[in-house]
């Protein structure tokens, strides 16, 4: 049903579905509440549950995660809509991941009416807040709950182009059932150029600032680029790539989405401390935790005293500071640097890669040359030593991360592949051709466990009709806690193919409880004890199947694993979901 078609709206939900058409969101993900009935009943009927159409999902959690993965794949946000208080506490964590993550969703919220002697009995007592928004309001960008269908109109697009503004964020406005469900009040329309409520231009980095960074930058011995997440744009990422290849520059990735081509001659990720140390001039683009990122050390906990060298400058190119909430730290450890750069990327990083190319000096084109060679070399060296340390572990009597990712490589190397999820430590970016921005969408942002396969479903569905596979490296923790979410696989025929990294315990948390037995002299071997899930062991290709969804395994010998990817991958080519569940050793 085109707009043009839809009949006149009747009903407030009815003028509020025409706005989301209007503002252009596709899809509304959700699991169905009675508190937002009336505009379930508008995406379905006025609006003939097409721009947007709903999606199905048993668990709000999913449904958020959906969201956040489609807006990583697609740059283009969806909707979520969340059944009262029960609904978004459910959907909580979930929101949490996208609010660190910086990825916008527009979360709409159901209550029972907000005037209390027209509520039901009980139920809608005690699923009706006051108000709902301060459960989430500390990790939302900003949440209303508007008390009239203009008010809602207003709310809605005001929420819009504040989540769509750098640093994007969720955002929640709370729709009150008598609101939803009353007769379109007299004169409530829909503005007549949304347009001009909703456009707005990216923050720009001061001119002078530019300009300073661009002269340290070429005038550098050894400049050394750090990107976090510069791959939110199209236009960062073209701008990076010619920056860096102008500079000669090494890169490193942070990896939180794709940034740089893993491929590429210069690039410099797995070598982040010799790099660094090396390093006059550091220009930190879009880096999330910089202090961290200085310091490379160990994950699970030990200190991190490396520094860098004397008289090294460090250049901060990122909007970050314009989004800080103070419940969590999710801002970081603060590091002190010499030029402080606030602004988008998307239009700071191309405006830099100019002003640099300005300022190069011809005799210094040699040294350009010799420093562009020996990082070809270095980098070629690493990936070949990678390949050769996965192909190893082939032999070992147990599957290891490392050869489920060599395998993986090989078995999708003749397809157009997306990884959407990975949960491989470093083998995945070290092995895979990850090359293209569409080929890698980042993690969860807070990593908050449940995240990996209600993003995959997001991503696939972005994908869905392209002829790519989109792969999940799914650790089997993440799918305990959602995984009713193989069942909007199933009913999305989604081109997902799940390879389970089954390694039949909760890994982070056991590695955390052998780092603190080493450290107290206690048997290390007990490390397992209340976090391994194996006994019983899950039968994953057994719960997927009961999803309706084609699995096999689970596979344990490394021999068998080539060809049991093979198999999973043709299928997934096909267009349809598939899990093959691999047991993995713990590292």
């Amino acid at each position: 049903m085109t707009a043009a078609a839809r009949p006149a709206p009747r009903y407030g939900s009815d003028l509020l579905v025409d706005l989301l058409q209007a503002l252009g969101l596709e899809y509304v993900s959700f699991n169905p509440g009675a508190s937002f009935r009336g505009l379930h009943d508008s995406l379905v009927n006025h609006g003939g549950d097409r721009s947007p159409r709903t999606i199905l999902c048993t668990h709000e959690e999913i449904s958020v995660a959906l969201a956040h993965g489609y807006y990583k794949a697609t740059g283009r946000p969806m909707a979520a809509a969340l059944h009262d208080v029960v609904g978004l506490q459910h959907a909580s964590m979930a929101i949490y991941n996208a609010w660190v993550d910086r990825v916008p969703i527009l979360l709409l919220g159901g209550t029972g009416a907000v005037d209390a002697s027209k509520r039901r009995p009980w139920i809608e007592w005690i699923h009706t807040a006051l108000v709902q928004g301060n459960h989430i309001r500390d990790f939302v960008k900003f949440d209303d709950q508007p008390a009239s269908v203009p008010a809602a109109v207003e709310s809605i697009i005001r929420a819009y182009r504040l989540m769509g503004a750098q640093p994007t964020a969720p955002v929640y406005v709370c729709l009150d059932i008598e609101l939803q469900e009353g007769p379109l009040p007299a004169g409530a329309a829909l503005p007549a150029d949304l347009a001009r409520w909703t456009a707005q231009s990216p923050v720009q980095a001061d001119a002078t600032g530019l300009a300073q960074a661009a002269e340290w930058l070429a005038a550098a011995r050894s400049p050394v680029i750090v990107a976090g997440k510069v791959g939110r744009s199209a236009e960062g990422v073209t701008a990076l790539r010619a920056l860096a290849e102008g500079l000669a520059a090494p890169v490193i990735d942070g990896f939180a989405g794709f940034n740089f081509a893993s491929t590429h001659p210069q690039d410099a990720t797995g070598a982040n401390a010799a790099t660094l140390t090396a390093a006059d001039v550091i220009l930190a683009a879009d880096v999330v935790d910089l202090w961290g990122t200085l310091r490379p050390g160990p994950s699970s906990g030990g200190p991190r005293t490396w520094s860098l060298s004397p008289g090294a400058k460090v250049i901060s190119l990122t909007a970050a500071e314009l989004l800080v909430h103070s419940w969590s730290s999710d801002y970081n450890r603060l590091q002190p640097v010499d030029l402080a750069l606030v602004g988008d990327t998307k239009v700071a990083l191309p405006a830099l890669a100019s002003l640099v190319a300005e300022r190069l000096r011809p005799a210094d084109k040699g040294m350009r040359e010799t420093r562009r060679v020996g990082l070809a070399a270095a980098s070629a060296k690493r990936r070949a030593d990678w390949a050769s340390e996965a192909r190893a572990e082939g032999s070992k009597d147990r599957i290891t991360p490392a050869w489920l990712a060599f395998c993986l490589r090989d078995a999708v190397a003749k397809h157009d592949w997306v990884l959407s999820n990975s949960s491989l430590d470093e083998w995945t970016r070290r092995l895979l051709p990850i090359n293209e921005r569409y080929q890698w969408t980042g993690g969860s942002g807070g990593a908050g466990v449940g995240y990996g396969i209600g993003a995959s479903l997001g991503v696939a569905l972005a994908h869905k009709g392209t002829g790519r596979i989109v792969v999940d490296a799914q650790p089997d923790g993440d799918l305990l806690y959602c995984t009713s979410a193989l069942w909007t696989a199933a009913a999305e025929r989604l081109p997902l193919l799940m390879v389970m990294n089954n390694n039949r315990t909760f890994g982070n948390s056991e590695r955390h409880g052998g780092t603190i037995a080493e450290h107290r002299g206690r048997p290390v071997e007990r490390r397992g004890i209340g976090t391994r899930v194996d006994s019983p062991p899950v039968d994953y290709a057994s719960v997927a199947r009961g999803f309706g969804i084609s699995a096999s395994g689970p596979v344990v010998r490394p021999a068998d694993l080539p060809r049991a990817l093979a198999t999973a991958v043709e299928a997934a080519a096909a267009g349809e979901p598939y899990l093959l569940d691999v047991v993995t050793e713990l590292l």
